[in-house]
């Protein structure tokens, strides 16, 4: 399930790319429609990943690190919500083992939860900031609610 704090990113990420220019924090939580202060923080972890960056000062704001077709849907979900597996064993890189599963190998909850991962990755793995802008209508006016 896509976390607040994801769905937030993606929003906001959606209208960086869309603007490409610098934008206060608050212009950029309110066009898309994000609680100023959890803005803040989420920006603050985009920029340490190195997806956002920012600038100080009259004409400062922030603005995307890297060009939008190089943002990928699932590297941002993964970046902050962690794994796209449904369950912890069918993860790729944060995989754990079931402490009520006997044998992984014949289990076949965690073979159709490897399945679920798997599509959920080729679809958010194919997908890019400047996909989601061209999904819009307008191609400039988001509306995400």
């Amino acid at each position: 399930m896509l976390s607040m704090k994801a769905k937030y990113a993606l929003r906001a990420l959606i209208m960086m790319s869309a603007q490409d220019k610098k934008l206060q924090a608050r212009l950029i939580a309110e066009q898309a429609d994000v609680p100023p202060k959890f803005l803040e923080t989420i920006l603050a972890e985009l920029k340490q990943h190195g997806l956002v960056d920012s600038k100080r000062g009259i004409f400062g704001g922030y603005f995307l690190a890297r060009r939008p077709e190089d943002i990928m849907v699932g590297d941002v979900v993964r970046l902050l919500d962690g794994s796209l597996a449904p369950l912890p064993c069918a993860s790729v890189h944060h995989y754990v083992k079931c402490d009520d599963c006997e044998n992984e190998d014949t289990c076949v909850i965690r073979k159709i939860m490897i399945d679920v991962r798997n599509a959920v990755s080729n679809v958010l793995d194919t997908q890019n900031l400047r996909d989601l802008i061209q999904l819009s209508p307008k191609h400039s006016q988001f509306i995400f609610w």
